[in-house]
């Protein structure tokens, strides 16, 4: 199992990699940094990686799911509903590549303002 920590501004939490070609690449560049851009309830960077759309690529999400938007290479966050959503349900812009999920709740990534510094590394497990 990967686990990978994001940290923000005061927030810290993990989440576990799924096993596909997203989840390895984004794996392989860590750490990550970046600047949050945040849309409703969903914050999205753009990475150092260019992936195409998989197969079971979708728009609409789980809470807390990590998803790649390959149109702005961009590692995204999902926490609750979007402009695009219809109702409570939390929707990309367009389709993302699933490739992992928060452990805990996803939700205080509300804290997370615009432009503030994302990092993303892997979960160190001690001695």
């Amino acid at each position: 199992m990967r686990t990978i920590v994001i940290s923000a501004v005061d927030i810290s939490a993990r989440a576990v990699l799924k096993d596909n070609a997203t989840a390895d690449a984004i794996w392989k560049a860590l750490p990550i940094e970046g600047r949050a851009n945040t849309w409703g309830d969903e914050i999205y960077f753009s990475i150092p990686i260019a992936l195409k759309e998989e197969g079971d690529a979708r728009d609409v999400l789980e809470m807390g799911e990590l998803g790649y938007w390959p149109p702005g290479k961009a590692f995204c966050i999902f926490f609750g509903p979007t402009p695009a959503s219809r109702g409570k349900e939390i929707r990309a812009a367009s389709k993302v590549n699933v490739f992992g999920k928060v452990s805990g709740d996803p939700k205080v990534f509300k804290k997370v303002p615009d432009g503030a510094r994302i990092t993303i590394k892997e979960e160190s497990h001690g001695i």
